[in-house]
């Protein structure tokens, strides 16, 4: 769900970002056998890390690795399994793994193991307005929650909201996001970059520039985005033909920088009139490096143009369904070939609850199908969840499946929990009966994030009263 453009402020010019990095993150001893010391990053001072790591999964009772080389069926599945993490990347999965000298084992009995989930679309200083205009459509949003808050946006105001929703998804096993962002001076674009870094999340930060403008694209990127280890960029644009050179524009900065290109798409049916996907044709852009948002309402013909040209498309159920948008044609996507994944959508979601997005993205297609048989099936939405996002955002190769060689972004859920058990068919149960509660670790390039079911190094109590006390100044400023 984008924001309407606004005015770009002025950029400002002052010192530029020192210290990009990862918070601290020195394990927490819950549930771990062992616990080396905390290493500090070069460059980084003060900024301890686990650089270079080796941790033991032991014992989990089932890992669903999303590579069926790995395991059965189409998930991979493998019981009673170690998943071992090295220099931040899956090393092994199997029964009985031997513990390497000086590794962390990590103790998984009784528990599942996954990757991380891969949020594809996300607007994270929306936090701000969590539960407002809830009696509003996408154009009621805007005019109601959006447009007022962000045009009152300080450095300080928004590097706390961007905090609070980004370890809200960690928390919720998020390893992955990628944030549309329309927030235009520099400073506070500072301020995004740097909370987002802090948080230990890999993340891709789609810029949406108000003009062109090469020079600051550029600056941003460079200077903000590529210091970060776990960060990536995108150009983020509105497909229409009333901005059709600014559209261009992007698009040639993205191909520029041979980064994707970001739009939302026929988000509402009143959006037909500015023709996005024939504005998107018509500047070259559609390939896969291009990423579609909701793409709700496109005709049959639109879909096989996506399909032929293998662009890539983002599904935000929760926040249609809130926004009565309307129920995106799943079933004929898949049909075609197109590679899709799963958003949040920042604060039409409310709530960073990937389990109650995969259960919407089912329940979605079966209600407006009336067959239960419908695509996404349980196996199908848990991919869309994981690999299904890597693909759509090209970066399966490194992130998506516990794959030996790819990054270590896993997560660990806890099924002994009143939501949870008894035990029937635990595939089925992390769709539709798991809840953020039960996630009880997270790795990101195995890194822990959180462990035990708690953030490590995280004082949330402070991140949500510096979140409250920062909403209420913006509020007193209306």
């Amino acid at each position: 769900m984008q924001s309407a453009p606004t005015p770009p402020s002025a950029p400002s010019r002052r010192a530029l970002l020192t210290g990009l990095g990862l918070a601290a993150a020195a394990p927490l001893a819950l549930g771990v056998t062992a616990r080396p010391a905390p290493l500090s990053q070069p460059g980084q001072p003060g900024q301890p890390v686990q650089v270079g790591r080796t941790v033991l999964l032991r014992g989990a009772s089932l890992v669903l690795t999303m590579d069926p080389s790995l395991g059965s069926g189409p998930l991979g599945a493998v019981e009673n399994a170690d998943v071992l993490m090295q220099n931040g990347a899956i090393a092994a999965v199997g029964p009985a793994l031997q513990a390497p000298r000086g590794a962390w084992v990590v103790d998984a009995s009784g528990k599942l193991a996954m990757p991380g989930f891969v949020d594809t679309h996300t607007h994270l200083w929306q936090a701000v307005i969590r539960g407002g205009c809830t009696d509003r459509d996408l154009f009621g949003w805007f005019q109601g929650c959006t447009d007022p808050q962000r045009g009152r946006l300080t450095p300080a105001a928004l590097h706390s909201f961007v905090r609070l929703a980004a370890l809200d998804a960690v928390q919720s096993g998020v390893t992955t996001l990628v944030d549309w962002v329309d927030i235009f001076a520099y400073d506070l674009i500072e301020s995004y970059v740097r909370a987002l870094a802090g948080t230990g999340v890999r993340f891709a930060y789609a810029m949406f520039p108000p003009k062109p403008d090469a020079v600051l694209v550029t600056k941003v990127k460079k200077e903000l985005v590529d210091p970060v280890p776990l960060g990536s960029f995108q150009v983020a644009t509105h497909a229409a033909r009333a901005v059709q050179d600014l559209n261009r524009a992007h698009w040639e900065a993205a191909q520029d920088m041979g980064v994707m290109l970001n739009s939302h798409v026929l988000e509402r049916p009143e959006q037909r009139a500015d023709d996005p996907i024939g504005v998107l044709t018509d500047i070259g852009a559609l390939g896969p490096r291009l990423l579609i948002n909701h793409a709700i309402h496109l005709t049959d013909a639109e879909i096989a143009a996506v399909a032929e040209h293998d662009v890539r498309a983002a599904h935000c159920p929760l926040s249609n369904m809130r926004l009565a948008s309307g129920i995106m044609r799943l079933s004929e996507f898949r049909r075609r070939g197109v590679k899709v994944g799963l958003g949040l959508d920042g604060g039409t979601n409310d709530s960073s609850d990937f389990h109650a997005l995969m259960k919407t993205a089912i329940g979605l297609q079966r209600a407006r199908a009336t067959d239960a048989g419908v695509y996404p099936q349980v196996h199908d939405v848990l991919r869309m969840a994981t690999l299904g996002g890597a693909e759509a955002l090209g970066i399966a190769d490194r992130v998506g499946s516990l794959t030996p060689g790819k990054r270590a972004d896993l997560v660990v859920i806890d099924p002994a929990a009143l939501n949870f058990a008894p035990r029937f068919d635990w595939v089925g149960q992390i769709v539709f009966n798991g809840r953020p509660e039960n996630v009880d670790a997270v790795f990101v390039d195995g890194r822990a994030l959180k462990l035990g079911g708690r953030l490590v190094d995280v004082d949330t109590d402070r991140v949500v009263r510096e979140a409250e006390a920062a909403a209420t100044r913006l509020r007193a400023t209306a």
